[in-house]
Formats: structure tokens, C-alpha cells, sequence
């Protein structure tokens, strides 16, 4: 495993202001090879972000400076890392449209993205499902359970596999069980198998990659990647390649859970 295909930057709201330059200097102590700054894009016009700080993404008119940033990195260090210029695109229900008009006009920079799930729309309203632990809370009590808040969730997750959002749509899949975030204080009774396996068979059937996320077993009421290692070896098997990310939001979090990570 020589790539991070999974790093945010100082244009994340909820990040660290940690300089470019030092996330390609602790990838290449790591001994990564290639990397992406895969920052949390813009999110669609008309939708309004839900986090209680709406700190979920960069502006848009940050997006210009953001990928001119990449290029002064990419110069810097040619010859001795590849990296790309990639976002974390954010798959909202309804606003399907709204997001493959900003591909259109984002894709032609990117090398690398990843497509992912944070917002759930529920009686017409939505919420962040991984902004704390309360808000996950909270979640529950609308839906009436913790099962109905997976079922949403995985839901979300298939329509996003299928969804058409253009020619520049990511290929990889991010943190498929992103809705495990609070597992520890939130337990429940299933592994929800079926529901993640009809999710890794149109992955399959469309040729995607997923997220092979560190970042959960670094979460302290998680404590296991995304996916866990059941779901991993099941995606391996057919077929489907797992690319590291470290989901950093700061430099120190570069590298978080390769030590747990079997399948790398």
C-alpha cells in the first residue's frame, strides 16, 4: 500500500490550517507514494448545510485557489510523490442535478474524488449523520430507532452507487460504513450484511473503487475502519480494489489505522 487517497486540507472548515507542504512531507516519511487531497467540495446550490456550525465543506469560491494550490505542491515535488487533485463530492438525495452541474464545471481538474454519504433526508429535512454524537442522538429519536437511521443510511449509500451524476463522477466510494462512527455509545443488534453486500455487488457491477478508511478506528466510539474487516475481505473477493485513506484533517492523522488495517 503506497497511496493516501484521502486527505483533507486547511480548506476544510472543520480541519486544521496545516500547510499542504507538510502533508507531502509526512507522506513521504510514511513511504506513501502518491497521495490526494481529496477536500470536501462545495456543496450544491440550494442546499442548506444542516451541521450545527454548517462547517461540513469548503466555498465555492475557495475551489479556484484550492486547485492552484495543488499545483504549486504538484511542482514542488515532482520526481518524488504523485499528487493528485481530487474532492470528496458529497452524494445528497434531491439534489442529484444541482451536484452533476458542478462536476461538470469542477471535473476537468480533478485527478482523483470520491463519492460519500454525510447528509440523510428524512420527512424533508436533513441532518449531518457523523457531526457528533448528539446530533446521532437526536437522529434516533426522529426516526423512532437506530435500526431505521441504518436502514437510511444504506439506503442512501445504494442510491449513490447507482446515481448518474455525469462523465465526472467519482469512482470510489468513501467510507461505506460512515454510519458506525458512534457505535460504541449507539450499539446495534445487526452487522447489517445483506444491505452492505447489495452495495458491494453494484460497486462491482459498476466498476468503483471503495474508501478504505483509517480514520474510524481512530474514533474513539467507533474504534474499527470503514468498512470493517468482513467487508473488506467481501469486496476483495470480488473484485472491487480498496484504496487507503487516511481521511486526515491534520498532519498527525496522516497514516491512522494502517496498523489495524488487514487488508492493505
Amino acid at each position: 500500500m503506497f497511496k493516501d487517497g484521502h486527505i483533507h486540507t486547511s480548506f476544510c472548515p472543520h480541519g486544521s490550517k496545516d500547510p499542504l507542504e507538510n502533508y507531502v512531507e509526512k507522506a513521504l516519511e510514511l513511504g506513501f507514494r502518491e497521495i490526494s487531497f481529496t477536500e470536501h467540495a462545495p456543496l450544491p446550490k440550494g442546499f442548506k448545510d444542516p451541521a450545527p456550525a454548517s462547517d461540513s465543506a469548503m466555498r465555492q469560491e475557495e475551489l479556484e485557489q484550492y486547485f492552484e494550490d495543488i499545483s504549486r505542491v504538484k511542482a514542488a515535488y515532482k520526481g518524488k510523490i504523485k499528487i493528485n487533485a481530487g474532492l470528496e463530492v458529497d452524494f445528497i438525495e434531491g439534489f442529484e442535478q444541482e451536484t452533476r452541474n458542478f462536476l461538470n464545471d469542477a471535473g476537468k481538474y480533478l485527478d482523483d474524488s470520491i463519492l460519500s454519504v454525510h447528509f440523510l433526508r428524512h420527512d424533508n429535512q436533513y441532518e449531518c449523520l457523523d457531526y457528533s454524537p448528539d446530533v446521532f442522538g437526536k437522529m434516533i429519536e426522529q426516526y423512532g430507532s437506530i435500526e431505521e437511521v441504518y436502514k437510511n443510511y444504506f439506503r442512501t449509500l445504494f442510491l449513490s452507487v447507482l446515481s448518474d451524476l455525469g462523465p465526472f463522477k467519482p469512482k470510489r466510494i468513501g467510507h461505506i460504513t460512515l454510519v458506525k462512527k458512534f457505535q460504541k455509545k449507539y450499539p446495534v443488534d445487526r452487522e447489517y450484511r445483506e444491505e452492505i453486500s447489495e452495495i458491494l455487488d453494484a460497486v462491482h457491477i459498476q466498476g468503483y473503487e471503495l474508501d478504505y478508511n483509517g480514520a474510524g478506528f481512530s474514533k474513539p466510539l467507533c474504534k474499527e475502519p470503514y468498512p470493517p474487516d468482513w467487508a473488506a475481505k467481501e469486496a476483495l473477493k470480488k473484485g472491487i480494489a480498496l484504496i487507503y485513506g487516511s481521511d486526515a484533517h491534520q498532519v498527525k492523522e496522516m497514516g491512522q489505522g494502517r496498523s489495524v488495517m488487514k487488508y492493505l
